[in-house]
């Protein structure tokens, strides 16, 4: 077993590997390598011929995933998980087993000049592939109701509409460049009851965020090739750590597992649709409290893993 990394703390590592069921000799992608933690323990399970790819779109990740993998059953890929069909198709084969562990890496909320954190002054980035439109490009740019529609509609921020007046007259006098100018907006946004209970940063950052790398648009892309990527008896597994992932995923989960859909008056199946999946656990599976004591990143995490037919 080798020694833990400070680069990204695997979220429930061991609840993880019970639902994938490696095999020694499958075939595993991992879509969100971070740092390699989930990787790691995967490969070390390949004794009998198995084999893994390890994607991720950011290159820092690829750089410490890779040489925490050097010399194992693995291949790294750089590519976001939405490629995973490709990937798996470029080696004729599909998956016994593929994981995403989705949301942010805990290098990239660590490393200041990142932009992921309002806890550390940084130029406003928040791109997880370090290619692209920043988040400082969407504050200074969009017209205040498609700014506050992405901080509604990916933040859940009832104050939505107040943290945009507050952006589009900062950004009047001049460009909005850092995390700590952001921050102070976002308080200047929301009422003093709120500032006084918690930090109010947290929303408005998720949903930039989220804008910033299309997250949702990209899992609901993944959800279909992934499952499609399976072998029979393969299971996906999936790591989210806010409502509307786990909300997108229940549901396709959901979908997969149903069977007849002919209308309930109907005395027998005429569509003769089957299921194509079945849950490995009926609700999600949540973090331990010696889990939440080692790793308090882990306190919002949901695992929920399907078995395809």
């Amino acid at each position: 077993m080798e020694k833990s990394s400070v680069y990204h703390v695997p979220v429930m590592l061991e609840e993880v590997l019970a639902d994938l069921a490696v095999k020694p000799d499958g075939i595993y992608l991992d879509g969100t390598a971070g740092g390699g933690g989930h990787s790691y323990a995967i490969a070390e399970r390949l004794t009998k011929g198995g084999r893994l790819f390890s994607m991720d779109q950011d290159p820092d990740a690829i750089a410490e995933a890779g040489a925490r993998l050097a010399g194992m059953p693995a291949e790294m890929v750089h590519a976001n998980f939405t490629e995973l069909g490709n990937v798996l198709k470029q080696h004729g084969t599909l998956a016994d087993g593929i994981l995403l562990d989705l949301g942010v890496s805990s290098h990239e909320l660590d490393e200041g000049s990142r932009g992921f954190s309002f806890h550390q002054d940084a130029p406003l980035d928040m791109r997880m592939s370090q290619v692209g439109t920043t988040a400082a490009d969407l504050v200074n740019t969009l017209p205040a109701k498609e700014l506050a529609d992405i901080l509604f509609r990916y933040g859940e921020e009832k104050y939505a509409r107040q943290i945009a007046a507050q952006i589009l007259e900062a950004r009047a006098q001049k460009p909005i460049e850092t995390t700590l100018e952001l921050a102070e907006l976002i308080k200047k946004g929301v009422p003093a009851k709120v500032r006084r209970e918690k930090n109010p940063c947290k929303k408005t950052f998720q949903a930039l965020r989220i804008a910033v790398n299309a997250e949702l648009d990209c899992l609901a892309s993944a959800l279909d090739t992934a499952f499609e990527s399976l072998k029979p008896g393969g299971r996906l597994v999936i790591l989210t750590f806010h409502s509307l992932e786990d909300r997108m995923v229940k549901q396709a989960f959901a979908k997969r597992c149903q069977g007849c859909v002919c209308p309930p008056e109907f005395p027998v199946c005429i569509c003769g649709r089957q299921p194509e999946g079945v849950l490995v656990h009926r609700k999600p599976i949540t973090a331990s409290e010696e889990e939440l004591q080692r790793n308090s990143r882990s306190h919002s995490a949901k695992i929920r893993s399907i078995e395809k037919r």
